[in-house]
């Protein structure tokens, strides 16, 4: 479990096929306190720590992970959001985020207003997530809050703060980022799909 709140970046040194499978190999000033089998949020996405070496760490995305993901599209250099799993004895920052990416979303426009960044975002909504007014959101691990919902299309306000520490400066028009709903929304969503 997650809270949306990013430690840290990490940058892609390898990326490695392993059959279906790729290896990441990345540098981070948290690789120092990573342990195998640790748990690692990269851009959203849950990764389990499977070797570490000096500033560097690797971990492994399966096939499904990066069908669902933008993981598959990253290349050498990019700087991801790093997050590790919440610890139950602190406070709950942002929201509850579980790291498992729902879908991909695609920037529709981003616009700097007032001191804040708004981005604009629409995903397919053939997969039945939602999103509502105020509601929570995550989108590359980053928790967020939900303006001006739409049935297949949200936005979020970014502050100065989030849009520096996290990888939301490099997100252009076009881009594609991972997407977890919240999870009382899928709840209440699938419940309403069967029911129908």
């Amino acid at each position: 479990m997650f809270t949306g709140i990013i430690e840290a970046f990490g940058k892609v040194v390898n990326l490695e096929k392993d059959q279906q499978n790729l290896n990441l190999s990345l540098e981070s000033r948290l690789t120092q306190e990573l342990k195998i089998d640790q748990s690692l949020a990269h851009n959203g996405v849950c990764l389990t720590v499977v070797e570490t070496l000096g500033d560097r760490y690797t971990v492994t995305a399966i096939q499904e992970t990066l069908e669902k993901t933008n993981l598959g599209l990253l290349k050498m250099g990019d700087l991801i959001n790093l997050e590790r799993a919440m610890m139950m004895n602190s406070r709950l920052d942002g929201h509850i985020v579980q790291g498992h990416v729902d879908q991909i979303g695609f920037c529709k426009e981003v616009d700097f207003r007032e001191g804040s960044w708004f981005f604009d975002f629409e995903y397919d909504q053939n997969q039945k997530n939602i999103t509502i007014e105020k509601g929570s959101i995550c989108i590359n691990g980053v928790s967020l809050t939900v303006v001006n919902s739409g049935i297949h299309h949200f936005s979020v306000a970014i502050i100065p703060y989030t849009y520096e520490h996290t990888n939301f400066h490099l997100i252009e028009k076009g881009d594609t980022v991972n997407l977890e709903f919240d999870m009382i929304g899928k709840y209440i969503s699938k419940l309403h799909y069967l029911q129908t």
